[in-house]
């Protein structure tokens, strides 16, 4: 018989709760069809269960009709996605993640101040693109220790370094290490930009990974905190580490010589796709569960502020009022959604 260590915390975070009530609530004001803009998580299970109940995810506000409504993404946007929905008469309600918020108020202020940013971060990450957006000419995505060792600077004591809210703690560190060693005067940001989440879950994870011979994240290939995980496992000593989202994608030849395996998942999973992951386990032998909890998350986010104001969609797009945007009306103002 095998066992099964479950860690947690695991699944939905604050914010990722938050996006997908604020699409629920949009969805029984108005009805379907509501216009999401990207994934509004990063999920297919999620975003599955919302498609069938009406919302109709879109990659540009160009595919939104004149006039509707649409929700923007947990994953943040460039003050001119904003300005397209102003032009395009659309009501929006902004879902980021307020969390990544403080991270774009982070950007602008160090921007206005004259510094350069290091954003620490993977590249056309739909996060990283939204950062950007609100400090453009200021920003530098630097990926790995080699970039950060490249880095063209313009004056050493001029530069501050911002992360990716999604990225292992591990990762961030060791960028942030090569960064100060080329910049000893390195300004730090004011907070820390890990998401308390991604900290919560990779914590979980260190905490059972020498124990297993196999670790299972369940998140899909798009989620970045959830492929995070996988890499945070094998970091911590698990003899094999894999990334599926959900029961169907476990192969038999995984388990061969497996006596534990661990489960995790990341903060865009619903716990439905891991408690299938638990019985499917559980008839291939692994009927033992134990529970592994490193931390007690309690955090809740509000709604965003302006949800209950958005009024239905105009009838024409000749009636269609200016768009009621959720998120900043100007770079450097605060939405007062956190």
């Amino acid at each position: 018989m095998g066992k099964v260590l479950l860690a947690a915390p695991r699944g939905f975070c604050a914010g990722v709760e938050r996006a997908i009530e604020t699409v629920e609530r949009v969805l029984e004001r108005h009805g379907p069809p509501v216009y999401v803009r990207r994934q509004i998580v990063h999920n297919t299970h999620v975003v599955r269960d919302l498609a069938d109940r009406g919302a109709v995810f879109v990659d540009e506000l160009d595919e939104v009709p004149v006039g509707s409504v649409v929700v923007l993404s947990a994953h943040g946007v460039a003050p001119e996605v904003h300005a397209q929905a102003a032009e395009r008469e659309l009501s929006v309600v902004d879902a980021v993640c307020p969390l990544v918020t403080k991270v774009h108020r982070e950007a602008e202020r160090f921007a206005a101040e004259g510094y350069q940013i290091a954003l620490v971060g993977h590249a056309g990450h739909e996060e990283v693109t939204g950062t950007v957006g609100h400090a453009p000419g200021r920003i530098t995505v630097v990926e790995s220790p080699e970039q950060a060792r490249a880095l063209p600077v313009a004056d050493p004591e001029r530069v501050v370094w911002l992360s990716q809210t999604t990225l292992a703690v591990d990762e961030v560190a060791e960028t942030v290490g090569a960064l100060r060693e080329r910049l000893p005067l390195l300004t730090d940001p004011p907070g820390d930009d890990i998401c308390y989440a991604s900290q919560n879950r990779q914590d979980a994870v260190r905490a059972i990974a020498p124990r297993c011979d196999l670790l299972l994240v369940v998140g899909s290939a798009n989620s970045s905190n959830s492929a995070r995980l996988v890499e945070v496992a094998l970091r911590a000593g698990a003899g094999d580490a894999r990334l599926i989202d959900d029961a169907g994608q476990v192969r038999d030849e995984w388990f061969d010589g497996v006596t534990t395996v661990g489960v995790s998942s990341g903060a865009s999973v619903p716990e439905v796709p891991v408690s299938g992951l638990v019985a499917a386990l559980a008839e291939r032998g692994f009927a033992e569960v134990e529970e592994v909890q490193v931390a007690d998350e309690t955090l809740r986010f509000a709604l965003p502020r302006r949800l209950a104001a958005v009024s239905p969609p105009p009838r024409s797009p000749a009636a269609a009022a200016p768009a009621a945007a959720d998120g900043p009306p100007a770079a450097g103002r605060p939405s007062g959604d956190g």
